[in-house]
C-alpha cells in the first residue's frame, strides 16, 4: 500500500475530491457514533440487563477513550503517516462495531464502546489533517473544508435520525453494525485513492511521559464531569477528579516545555488564532450538546414525539448547518476574515437558542421550534467551516495530526463537559421547581399532578437552554477577541519575510518552506 506521493508538494493531487469523498465518509462515521447509540440505549439496556447505574457507561466508555486519546491519536498520525493511521482507525473500528453488534452482556458492549473510542481517537486527526495536506489551494481547500464541516456539524443530528429508524425497525445492535459498511468504504477508498504527501513525517521519539500526562488528565476531567452529573459537583470524589485533572494537565504543560520532542509543540496552541479557535469550537458544542441532550427529552417525553419522528425534527438543523457551511461560509472564507464569520455565526445560533429557552408544554413545532432550529443550523455551520480549517492553517506538516487532533479533543471535552454541566443544572432548576409547588402537586388529580411534572421538567430544559445561550454568545466574544487573523487567502509571497504566523497576527515566527499554504488570515 503506498503510502506517499513523491509529487512537488506545489502541485495538487489530481485525486483530491476522490479522497475527500473517503474522508468525509469517516469522519460521518465518527460523529454519527456520538449519538447514534443514545436512541438505541433503552432498548439495550432491556435486551441485555444493563443495570441503571451501568448504563451511563455505554456513553462514558467512549467519551473517556475518544477523549483521552486524542492527542495520542494525532500523534501516531504524524509519526506513522496519515494514510496509514487512517486505516488502521477504520479497521479498528469497524472491528470493535461488530463486537458491540454481537455483545452478549454489559462487559462485551463496554469492552466494544472503548475500544471505539481509542480507534476513533486514531481515526478524526488522521483524517481531519489529511484534508489540511491533501487541499493547499485557497478556494479549493475553503469548499473542502465547507463539506467537512458540514459532516462534522450536522452529523451528530442525522445520528439521531438513523438511530431511530434502525431502532424502531430493525433492532438496537444496527445502530453498530452500520459502521461496518462505512469503514469497509472508506478503508477501500483510503488504499486505491489517497495519497499523502512525501514531507511532513515526525518521526521524532514519542513523548511517552506526555501521552501517560495527558491521557490521564483528560480521562480525569471527563469521568469529573460525568460523576458531577450523579454525584453533585462538591462530592469529595468529583472535587478530588478535577484536582487530579488541573495537577496532570498542569505537569504536562510543564514537561511539553522541557522534552526536545514533545507530543503537543506548545506552539499548535499558543498561537493566538489557533488558539481562539480551540477554546471558542469547545465553548459552542458544550452549548449544542445540551441542546440535542434536551430536545431529544422534550420531544418524546412532553410532546410525545416517536423515536423517528424526533430524528426527522432535527432535520431542518442539519440542512441549516449544511447550508451555513457550504454557501455561506465556504463562499466567504476567502474574502473576509475568519472571525467575521465565526463571531456572527455564533450570535445566530445563540439567536435560535434564545428562542427555544421558550419551550412549553404545548409548544408549536412550526412557530418556535423549527426557526430555532433553522437559526442553530445556519450559525453552527457558517462558524464550524472555517474554524475548522483555521484550526490546522500554518502548521508544519509535522504538526498537523496534533493539531487537528486539538479541534477533535476541544470538541470532544466539551461535548463531555456540556452534556454534565447542562444536565445537573437542568435536574436541579427542576428539582427546585417542583419543590416550590409540591403543595399544589398534592392536592392535584393524577393527571394534573403529572402536568405538574411536565411543568418541572421543561423549566429546567429553559433554564439550561438559557446557560447554553449565555455560552454561545461568550464563545462569539472569544472568536472576535482571540481571532485576529488577516484578509484570507494572501499567501506569503516570495521574500514576504513573516509568512503564516507572522501574516496572522501571531507572531510566531517566519514561514517555513514545508508549512500548509496560507488560506485564512
Amino acid at each position: 500500500m503506498p503510502e506517499t506521493d513523491a509529487r512537488p508538494s506545489t502541485l495538487p493531487d489530481p485525486r483530491r475530491w476522490k479522497a475527500l469523498i473517503f474522508i468525509g465518509l469517516a469522519q460521518l462515521m465518527v460523529v454519527l457514533d456520538a449519538t447514534i447509540v443514545n436512541i438505541a440505549l433503552p432498548s439495550a439496556q432491556r435486551d441485555l440487563g444493563i443495570t441503571d447505574g451501568n448504563r451511563q457507561w455505554v456513553i462514558t466508555a467512549y467519551a473517556l477513550a475518544f477523549g483521552g486519546l486524542l492527542l495520542f491519536g494525532g500523534r501516531i498520525a504524524d509519526l506513522w503517516g496519515r494514510k496509514r493511521t487512517f486505516v488502521v482507525g477504520l479497521t479498528g473500528f469497524a472491528l470493535a462495531s461488530a463486537l458491540g453488534g454481537a455483545a452478549a452482556n454489559t462487559a462485551m458492549l463496554l469492552g466494544a464502546r472503548a475500544l471505539q473510542g481509542a480507534f476513533g481517537a486514531l481515526l478524526a486527526p488522521a483524517a481531519l489533517s489529511l484534508l489540511a495536506v491533501t487541499f493547499t489551494e485557497a478556494k479549493e481547500r475553503a469548499k473542502a473544508f465547507g463539506i467537512y464541516g458540514a459532516i462534522a456539524g450536522g452529523g451528530g443530528a442525522i445520528g439521531l435520525i438513523l438511530g431511530g429508524l434502525l431502532t424502531e425497525y430493525l433492532n438496537w445492535r444496527w445502530t453498530f453494525f452500520v459502521n461496518i459498511p462505512f469503514a469497509v468504504v472508506a478503508a477501500a477508498g483510503a488504499v486505491l485513492v489517497i495519497r499523502e504527501p512525501a514531507e511532513g513525517r515526525n518521526r521524532n521519539r514519542l513523548d511517552v511521559p506526555g501521552v501517560l500526562l495527558v491521557t490521564t488528565g483528560l480521562v480525569s476531567l471527563v469521568y469529573g464531569f460525568t460523576r458531577a452529573e450523579s454525584n453533585g459537583w462538591t462530592a469529595g470524589s468529583t472535587l478530588a477528579l478535577f484536582a487530579t485533572a488541573a495537577v496532570l494537565l498542569s505537569a504536562f504543560a510543564v514537561v511539553e516545555r522541557k522534552v526536545k520532542a514533545p507530543l503537543l509543540p506548545l506552539r499548535v496552541v499558543l498561537d493566538r488564532n489557533r488558539g481562539g479557535v480551540y477554546l471558542s469550537l469547545g465553548l459552542a458544542v458544550i452549548g449544542m450538546f445540551g441542546l440535542f441532550l434536551f430536545l431529544t427529552y422534550y420531544l418524546q417525553i412532553v410532546l410525545g414525539y416517536s423515536p423517528v419522528l424526533t430524528g426527522v425534527a432535527f432535520l431542518p438543523m442539519v440542512a441549516g448547518m449544511i447550508t451555513g457551511s457550504t454557501q455561506i461560509g465556504a463562499r466567504l472564507m476567502t474574502r473576509i476574515p475568519a472571525r467575521f464569520l465565526m463571531a456572527p455565526g455564533f450570535l445566530v445560533a445563540s439567536l435560535g437558542m434564545l428562542l427555544l429557552t421558550g419551550i412549553g408544554l404545548d409548544t408549536s413545532y412550526p412557530a418556535l421550534i423549527l426557526p430555532g432550529l433553522i437559526l442553530m443550523g445556519l450559525g453552527m455551520g457558517t462558524a464550524f467551516m472555517p474554524a475548522m480549517s483555521l484550526a490546522t492553517h500554518g502548521v508544519q506538516p509535522r504538526d498537523a495530526g496534533v493539531a487537528s487532533a486539538m479541534v477533535n479533543t476541544s470538541q470532544q471535552v466539551g461535548g463531555a463537559i456540556g452534556t454534565a454541566l447542562l444536565n445537573t443544572i437542568a435536574a436541579s432548576a427542576t428539582t427546585s421547581w417542583l419543590t416550590s409547588h409540591a403543595t399544589a402537586a398534592a392536592a392535584a388529580s393524577p393527571e394534573a399532578a403529572k402536568a405538574l411534572q411536565f411543568q418541572g421538567m421543561v423549566h429546567g430544559f429553559s433554564t439550561a437552554i438559557w446557560v447554553s445561550f449565555g455560552i454561545l454568545v461568550a464563545a462569539a466574544a472569544i472568536a472576535f477577541t482571540f481571532i485576529n487573523a488577516g484578509r484570507p487567502g494572501a499567501t506569503a509571497g516570495p521574500g514576504a519575510g513573516s509568512g503564516a504566523d507572522s501574516a496572522s497576527g501571531s507572531g510566531s515566527g517566519s514561514a517555513k518552506a514545508d508549512e500548509i499554504p496560507v488560506l485564512v488570515h
